[in-house]
Protein backbone atom coordinates (compact mmCIF):
# COMPACT_ATOMS: atom_id res chain seq x y z
CA UNK A 1 0.00 0.00 0.00
CA UNK A 2 2.80 2.40 0.94
CA UNK A 3 4.85 1.61 -2.14
CA UNK A 4 1.82 1.97 -4.43
CA UNK A 5 1.07 5.36 -2.92
CA UNK A 6 4.58 6.71 -3.33
CA UNK A 7 4.90 5.22 -6.81
CA UNK A 8 1.64 6.84 -7.90
CA UNK A 9 2.69 10.25 -6.58
CA UNK A 10 6.13 10.07 -8.16
CA UNK A 11 4.83 8.97 -11.56
CA UNK A 12 2.07 11.57 -11.56
CA UNK A 13 4.33 14.45 -10.61
CA UNK A 14 7.65 13.35 -12.09
CA UNK A 15 9.55 15.73 -14.29
CA UNK A 16 10.76 14.93 -17.78
CA UNK A 17 14.23 14.00 -16.61
CA UNK A 18 15.01 12.33 -13.29
CA UNK A 19 18.69 12.97 -13.96
CA UNK A 20 18.03 16.71 -14.12
CA UNK A 21 16.24 16.54 -10.77
CA UNK A 22 19.02 14.67 -8.99
CA UNK A 23 21.68 16.82 -10.65
CA UNK A 24 20.09 19.96 -9.19
CA UNK A 25 20.05 18.56 -5.65
CA UNK A 26 23.55 17.10 -5.88
CA UNK A 27 25.00 20.31 -7.30
CA UNK A 28 23.64 22.42 -4.43
CA UNK A 29 24.59 19.80 -1.82
CA UNK A 30 28.20 19.54 -3.04
CA UNK A 31 28.50 23.34 -3.19
CA UNK A 32 27.40 23.71 0.44
CA UNK A 33 28.90 20.52 1.90
CA UNK A 34 32.36 22.03 2.39
CA UNK A 35 30.83 24.63 4.74
CA UNK A 36 28.78 22.18 6.77
CA UNK A 37 29.59 21.43 10.39
CA UNK A 38 27.62 18.20 10.78
CA UNK A 39 24.97 17.63 8.09
CA UNK A 40 23.35 21.09 8.12
CA UNK A 41 24.33 24.75 8.25
CA UNK A 42 23.14 28.24 7.28
CA UNK A 43 23.31 27.36 3.58
CA UNK A 44 21.10 24.26 3.84
CA UNK A 45 17.97 24.71 1.74
CA UNK A 46 15.14 23.36 3.88
CA UNK A 47 11.59 22.39 3.02
CA UNK A 48 8.81 21.35 5.39
CA UNK A 49 6.63 18.37 4.48
CA UNK A 50 3.24 18.96 6.04
CA UNK A 51 3.98 22.68 5.78
CA UNK A 52 0.46 24.06 6.16
CA UNK A 53 -0.68 21.83 9.03
CA UNK A 54 -0.73 23.02 12.63
CA UNK A 55 2.54 21.36 13.65
CA UNK A 56 4.30 22.24 10.42
CA UNK A 57 3.20 25.87 10.66
CA UNK A 58 4.18 26.28 14.32
CA UNK A 59 7.64 24.77 14.04
CA UNK A 60 8.40 26.22 10.60
CA UNK A 61 7.73 29.65 12.06
CA UNK A 62 10.26 29.01 14.84
CA UNK A 63 12.78 27.61 12.39
CA UNK A 64 12.52 30.71 10.21
CA UNK A 65 12.83 32.99 13.24
CA UNK A 66 16.00 31.12 14.26
CA UNK A 67 17.51 31.94 10.88
CA UNK A 68 17.08 28.59 9.15
CA UNK A 69 17.06 28.88 5.36
CA UNK A 70 13.54 27.54 4.78
CA UNK A 71 12.87 27.73 1.04
CA UNK A 72 9.31 26.41 1.04
CA UNK A 73 7.10 23.50 1.96
CA UNK A 74 5.06 20.64 0.59
CA UNK A 75 1.33 20.09 0.96
CA UNK A 76 -0.30 18.04 -1.84
CA UNK A 77 -3.11 19.97 -3.48
CA UNK A 78 -1.92 23.38 -2.28
CA UNK A 79 0.93 23.83 -4.74
CA UNK A 80 1.25 27.33 -6.18
CA UNK A 81 0.11 29.07 -3.01
CA UNK A 82 2.18 30.76 -0.29
CA UNK A 83 2.45 30.04 3.42
CA UNK A 84 4.51 32.00 5.95
CA UNK A 85 5.82 33.96 2.99
CA UNK A 86 7.27 30.82 1.39
CA UNK A 87 6.13 28.88 -1.69
CA UNK A 88 4.06 25.72 -1.30
CA UNK A 89 4.70 22.78 -3.64
CA UNK A 90 2.60 19.72 -4.40
CA UNK A 91 5.57 17.34 -4.29
CA UNK A 92 9.08 17.15 -2.91
CA UNK A 93 10.37 16.65 -6.44
CA UNK A 94 8.91 20.00 -7.42
CA UNK A 95 10.54 21.64 -4.38
CA UNK A 96 13.92 20.20 -5.36
CA UNK A 97 13.64 21.41 -8.94
CA UNK A 98 12.20 24.87 -8.28
CA UNK A 99 13.67 25.78 -4.88
CA UNK A 100 16.87 23.71 -4.84
CA UNK A 101 15.84 21.96 -1.61
CA UNK A 102 18.40 19.54 -0.13
CA UNK A 103 17.05 19.11 3.42
CA UNK A 104 13.52 18.16 4.45
CA UNK A 105 11.72 18.03 7.78
CA UNK A 106 8.58 15.93 8.06
CA UNK A 107 5.49 16.87 10.08
CA UNK A 108 3.13 14.28 8.62
CA UNK A 109 0.69 12.00 10.53
CA UNK A 110 2.00 8.49 11.33
CA UNK A 111 -0.09 6.74 8.67
CA UNK A 112 1.53 8.78 5.88
CA UNK A 113 4.98 9.55 7.32
CA UNK A 114 6.70 6.55 5.73
CA UNK A 115 5.47 7.66 2.31
CA UNK A 116 6.80 11.15 3.02
CA UNK A 117 10.27 9.83 3.87
CA UNK A 118 10.40 7.71 0.72
CA UNK A 119 9.16 10.55 -1.44
CA UNK A 120 11.93 12.81 -0.10
CA UNK A 121 14.57 10.14 -0.69
CA UNK A 122 13.33 9.51 -4.23
CA UNK A 123 13.40 13.23 -5.03
CA UNK A 124 17.08 13.57 -4.11
CA UNK A 125 16.86 15.16 -0.63
CA UNK A 126 20.15 14.57 1.19
CA UNK A 127 19.13 15.02 4.84
CA UNK A 128 15.65 13.89 5.86
CA UNK A 129 14.45 14.68 9.38
CA UNK A 130 11.30 12.86 10.48
CA UNK A 131 9.73 14.26 13.65
CA UNK A 132 6.61 12.06 13.54
CA UNK A 133 5.93 9.80 16.52
CA UNK A 134 3.99 6.54 16.32
CA UNK A 135 4.98 5.31 12.86
CA UNK A 136 4.25 1.55 12.68
CA UNK A 137 7.38 -0.60 12.92
CA UNK A 138 6.33 -2.46 9.76
CA UNK A 139 6.34 0.84 7.86
CA UNK A 140 9.83 1.69 9.13
CA UNK A 141 11.13 -1.72 8.03
CA UNK A 142 10.03 -0.83 4.49
CA UNK A 143 11.49 2.67 4.74
CA UNK A 144 14.84 1.33 5.94
CA UNK A 145 15.03 -1.05 2.99
CA UNK A 146 13.84 1.60 0.52
CA UNK A 147 16.46 4.21 1.42
CA UNK A 148 19.34 1.72 1.77
CA UNK A 149 20.61 2.44 -1.73
CA UNK A 150 19.64 6.11 -1.80
CA UNK A 151 22.15 8.94 -1.36
CA UNK A 152 20.49 10.37 1.74
CA UNK A 153 20.57 10.33 5.53
CA UNK A 154 17.45 9.89 7.66
CA UNK A 155 17.29 11.33 11.18
CA UNK A 156 14.46 9.94 13.28
CA UNK A 157 11.60 9.22 13.37
CA UNK A 158 10.19 10.23 16.75
CA UNK A 159 13.03 12.68 17.29
CA UNK A 160 13.60 16.39 18.05
CA UNK A 161 15.68 16.89 14.89
CA UNK A 162 19.08 18.46 14.32
CA UNK A 163 20.49 21.90 15.04
CA UNK A 164 23.76 23.57 14.12
CA UNK A 165 23.97 26.37 16.65
CA UNK A 166 23.12 29.86 15.38
CA UNK A 167 22.89 28.58 11.80
CA UNK A 168 20.10 26.08 11.20
CA UNK A 169 17.38 24.53 13.36
CA UNK A 170 15.64 21.63 11.63
CA UNK A 171 13.35 20.31 14.31
CA UNK A 172 11.48 21.17 17.48
CA UNK A 173 14.39 22.12 19.73
CA UNK A 174 14.21 25.36 21.75
CA UNK A 175 16.70 27.38 19.73
CA UNK A 176 17.62 29.85 22.47
CA UNK A 177 19.37 27.07 24.43
CA UNK A 178 21.94 26.41 21.71
CA UNK A 179 24.94 28.73 21.46
CA UNK A 180 27.79 28.23 19.05
CA UNK A 181 30.71 26.20 20.37
CA UNK A 182 32.81 23.08 20.00
CA UNK A 183 30.85 20.27 21.68
CA UNK A 184 28.70 17.90 19.63
CA UNK A 185 25.65 16.16 21.10
CA UNK A 186 24.00 12.90 20.02
CA UNK A 187 20.99 11.80 22.01
CA UNK A 188 18.01 9.47 21.98
CA UNK A 189 16.14 11.83 24.27
CA UNK A 190 14.86 15.22 23.20
CA UNK A 191 14.59 16.65 26.71
CA UNK A 192 18.08 15.48 27.69
CA UNK A 193 19.44 17.01 24.48
CA UNK A 194 18.26 20.41 25.65
CA UNK A 195 19.52 19.79 29.19
CA UNK A 196 22.97 18.78 27.93
CA UNK A 197 23.14 21.79 25.61
CA UNK A 198 22.23 24.16 28.44
CA UNK A 199 24.92 22.70 30.70
CA UNK A 200 27.57 22.78 27.97
CA UNK A 201 26.76 26.42 27.19
CA UNK A 202 26.84 27.36 30.88
CA UNK A 203 30.22 25.65 31.16
CA UNK A 204 31.47 28.07 28.51
CA UNK A 205 31.95 25.71 25.58
CA UNK A 206 28.81 25.88 23.45
CA UNK A 207 27.46 23.40 20.93
CA UNK A 208 28.63 22.74 17.36
CA UNK A 209 25.74 20.53 16.29
CA UNK A 210 23.18 18.48 18.23
CA UNK A 211 21.48 15.44 16.69
CA UNK A 212 18.40 13.90 18.29
CA UNK A 213 18.34 10.45 16.71
CA UNK A 214 14.98 9.35 18.14
CA UNK A 215 13.96 6.50 20.40
CA UNK A 216 11.99 4.14 18.14
CA UNK A 217 13.09 0.52 17.59
CA UNK A 218 13.99 1.30 13.95
CA UNK A 219 15.61 4.65 13.18
CA UNK A 220 17.65 6.15 10.38
CA UNK A 221 20.89 7.47 11.89
CA UNK A 222 22.26 5.37 14.76
CA UNK A 223 24.29 6.50 17.77
CA UNK A 224 27.46 5.09 16.23
CA UNK A 225 26.87 6.86 12.90
CA UNK A 226 26.23 10.20 14.62
CA UNK A 227 29.27 9.76 16.86
CA UNK A 228 31.40 9.03 13.80
CA UNK A 229 30.23 12.27 12.18
CA UNK A 230 31.34 14.24 15.24
CA UNK A 231 34.65 12.43 15.59
CA UNK A 232 35.44 13.33 11.96
CA UNK A 233 34.23 16.94 12.29
CA UNK A 234 37.11 19.41 12.79
CA UNK A 235 34.78 21.95 14.45
CA UNK A 236 33.83 19.51 17.22
CA UNK A 237 36.37 19.00 20.01
CA UNK A 238 34.30 16.81 22.34
CA UNK A 239 31.07 14.82 22.15
CA UNK A 240 28.22 14.22 24.57
CA UNK A 241 26.53 10.86 23.92
CA UNK A 242 23.19 10.32 25.65
CA UNK A 243 21.46 6.96 25.48
CA UNK A 244 18.83 5.00 27.31
CA UNK A 245 17.87 1.43 28.16
CA UNK A 246 16.93 -0.91 25.33
CA UNK A 247 18.79 -2.00 22.23
CA UNK A 248 22.52 -2.08 21.56
CA UNK A 249 23.18 1.27 19.86
CA UNK A 250 25.27 2.73 22.66
CA UNK A 251 27.39 -0.41 23.06
CA UNK A 252 28.07 -0.48 19.31
CA UNK A 253 29.05 3.19 19.36
CA UNK A 254 31.35 2.71 22.36
CA UNK A 255 33.15 -0.24 20.77
CA UNK A 256 33.55 1.64 17.50
CA UNK A 257 34.98 4.62 19.40
CA UNK A 258 37.69 2.49 21.01
CA UNK A 259 38.53 0.80 17.71
CA UNK A 260 38.79 4.18 15.97
CA UNK A 261 41.67 5.19 18.21
CA UNK A 262 40.25 8.72 18.44
CA UNK A 263 41.58 10.98 21.19
CA UNK A 264 38.56 13.28 20.97
CA UNK A 265 36.86 12.97 24.40
CA UNK A 266 33.34 11.59 24.69
CA UNK A 267 31.07 12.13 27.70
CA UNK A 268 28.33 9.55 28.13
CA UNK A 269 25.08 9.15 30.05
CA UNK A 270 22.42 6.42 30.02
CA UNK A 271 18.85 7.18 31.12
CA UNK A 272 16.58 4.61 32.76
CA UNK A 273 18.85 3.40 35.54
CA UNK A 274 15.88 2.60 37.79
CA UNK A 275 13.53 1.24 35.12
CA UNK A 276 12.17 -2.26 35.92
CA UNK A 277 12.98 -5.07 33.49
CA UNK A 278 10.40 -5.56 30.75
CA UNK A 279 8.87 -2.11 31.18
CA UNK A 280 8.93 0.37 28.31
CA UNK A 281 10.32 3.73 29.40
CA UNK A 282 9.34 6.77 27.35
CA UNK A 283 10.37 5.69 23.88
CA UNK A 284 9.08 2.64 22.03
CA UNK A 285 12.62 1.25 21.83
CA UNK A 286 13.41 1.79 25.51
CA UNK A 287 12.75 -1.66 26.89
CA UNK A 288 15.24 -4.07 28.42
CA UNK A 289 15.36 -7.23 26.32
CA UNK A 290 18.78 -8.65 27.12
CA UNK A 291 21.73 -8.50 29.49
CA UNK A 292 23.38 -5.61 27.64
CA UNK A 293 20.16 -3.58 27.43
CA UNK A 294 20.21 -2.34 31.03
CA UNK A 295 21.57 1.08 31.93
CA UNK A 296 24.20 -0.44 34.20
CA UNK A 297 25.49 -2.80 31.50
CA UNK A 298 25.65 -0.04 28.91
CA UNK A 299 27.48 2.28 31.29
CA UNK A 300 30.03 -0.45 32.04
CA UNK A 301 30.63 -1.10 28.32
CA UNK A 302 31.04 2.61 27.67
CA UNK A 303 33.60 2.97 30.47
CA UNK A 304 35.51 -0.07 29.21
CA UNK A 305 35.79 1.58 25.81
CA UNK A 306 37.15 4.91 26.98
CA UNK A 307 34.00 7.00 27.36
CA UNK A 308 33.72 9.36 30.34
CA UNK A 309 30.44 8.19 31.86
CA UNK A 310 28.45 10.25 34.36
CA UNK A 311 25.83 8.78 36.69
CA UNK A 312 23.50 11.76 36.54
CA UNK A 313 22.53 14.17 33.73
CA UNK A 314 23.31 17.00 36.17
CA UNK A 315 27.00 16.09 35.85
CA UNK A 316 27.28 16.42 32.06
CA UNK A 317 28.47 20.04 31.98
CA UNK A 318 31.08 19.52 34.70
CA UNK A 319 32.46 16.43 32.95
CA UNK A 320 32.70 18.30 29.63
CA UNK A 321 34.67 21.03 31.37
CA UNK A 322 36.92 18.40 32.95
CA UNK A 323 37.75 16.51 29.72
CA UNK A 324 38.38 19.74 27.82
CA UNK A 325 40.58 21.08 30.58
Amino acid sequence: MIFKYIQKKIIKNAFNSKKKLNFTANKIYKKNRKNMSVLVNKDSRVIVQGFTGNEGTFHATQMIEYGTNVVGGVTPGKGGSEHLGKPVFNTVAEAVEKAGANVSIIFVPPAFAADAVMEAAEAGIKVIVCITEGIPVADMVKVKAYIADKDCRLIGPNCPGIITSEEAKIGIMPGFVFKKGKVGIVSKSGTLTYEAADQVVRAGYGVSTAIGIGGDPIIGTTTKEALELFINDPETEAVVMIGEIGGSLEAEAARWYKQSGSKKPVVGFIAGQTAPKGRTMGHAGAIVGGAEDTAQAKMAIMRENGINVVDSPAEIGAMVAKVLG
